[in-house]
């Protein structure tokens, strides 16, 4: 039904629906599975997020390697005291994007959107946000096939791999997609959601994949708390009528082909940027016993 960003905007613009529903429609025509089957996946994918999102925000939670837990806990403390400085709207995006990472390092069940890496920026904000807009679940699972509509895009048309494309592949891509889906959520236009994924993703371009010890925990938890916020703030933008001077198919393209030249160091290989750090060598041959430094 569609293959790139221009036509998704084109087809719900031409026929007064959603991106949302744009989704649903091309699901159940490329599966050939029934609307209330397709539905109730996404439903289930929902429940598995806010799970994730409850027990990294309740739980003392900590990977097997120890580099990371607790941080998102640590955060709901800190917005509980009044004091914060970003507004609890976004803290609370934050925080529950790091909650879903941490119980992804912890070993526990999450939902890859798109990647396992980068699956704390989507339900970060849907659930962030939820105070703030007071989602139905219908809207909530609407929110979601919003931006896996995009991700669909970003998926056929560049990449969604740490590996292939580094870190701008992964939280950049779902900043991208957690922006659309909220401007969508937020009421907005289809070509508000497009213009809000082009902003997200255009700065997060070159983001390196620098894992330390190779572990997706550091600087991934922390990363997947920044492309949250970039996508609260790529979102309000759009809402407000900011354009991206470059149109959001080109912004896709552009990742692709940084991707293509970002040498291989700095794409999931630990060979480099903060893996490559005093500290992070240090770190991996306490976790391993033995430098992996090639």
């Amino acid at each position: 039904m569609f293959k790139n960003a221009a036509e998704l905007i084109e087809l719900a613009d031409s026929e007064g629906i959603s991106i949302s529903e744009v989704m649903i429609r091309q699901e159940v025509e490329e599966t050939g599975r029934s609307r209330e089957d397709v539905y109730e996946r996404m439903r289930k994918n929902l429940d598995v997020m806010k799970a994730a999102v409850d027990r990294g925000t309740s739980e003392d939670i900590k990977s097997v390697s120890g580099l990371t837990g607790g941080d998102a806990k640590l955060l709901q403390e800190y917005i509980a005291t009044g004091k914060s400085l970003g507004g609890d709207s976004l803290l609370q995006s934050v925080s529950k994007a790091m909650a879903t990472n941490e119980v992804n390092a912890a070993m526990g069940t999450i939902c890859a959107t798109p990647t396992a890496g980068a699956s704390g920026v989507v339900p970060g904000v849907l659930f962030g946000m939820k105070e703030k807009l007071a989602p139905t679940d219908d809207q909530m699972i609407h929110f979601l096939f919003t931006s896996g509509a995009f991700g669909f895009v970003i998926a056929n048309n560049a990449s969604i791999s740490g590996a292939a494309g580094g870190c701008q592949a992964e939280v950049g891509s779902a900043s991208g997609m957690a922006a659309a889906a909220l401007v969508e959520l937020a009421g907005g236009t289809p070509e508000q959601s497009g213009q809000a994924l082009a902003i997200a993703l255009k700065n997060m371009l070159g983001l390196v994949c620098d894992p330390v010890a190779g572990l997706v925990e550091v600087p991934c938890v922390k990363r997947n708390a920044m492309g949250a916020s970039i996508a609260i703030t790529a979102a309000d933008m759009a809402l407000a009528g900011i354009k991206s001077r470059i149109p959001c198919d080109e912004v896709i393209d552009a990742m692709y082909r940084i991707g293509l030249t970002m040498p291989v160091a700095l794409k999931e290989t630990a060979l480099g940027g903060l893996a490559a750090t005093p500290t992070g060598r240090r770190l991996e041959s306490e976790i391993f016993g033995v430098s992996l430094e090639k």
